[in-house]
């Protein structure tokens, strides 16, 4: 079980969440190819360590442990998982 990062990441890309993750499963970081391009951070997870480090680092609240992400945001689960299928 893996967390995923949804919706309210969108435009924000604070990038607390990178700076907390001791695995480096949260991408693009800033810094990274792609950073400029993707309008939000993805986690990884096939690396995440399920730690829960990130979700209290992020100040828009848009990090969930996977069994956890709201309803209306369920579709980023899948839009993390394929960010680095992708990749």
């Amino acid at each position: 079980m893996a967390y995923v990062i949804t919706q309210p990441c969108i435009g924000t890309k604070d990038a607390s969440c990178v700076d907390v993750c001791p695995v480096d499963c949260i991408h693009p970081g800033p810094g990274e190819d792609g950073y400029d391009e993707h309008e939000q951070l993805y986690i990884n997870p096939d690396e995440c360590i399920d730690c829960g480090a990130c979700e209290p680092a992020c100040p828009v609240t848009a990090i969930f442990e996977e069994s956890a992400v709201p309803a209306e945001w369920k579709q980023w689960i899948k839009i993390n998982a394929d960010f680095f299928q992708e990749a």
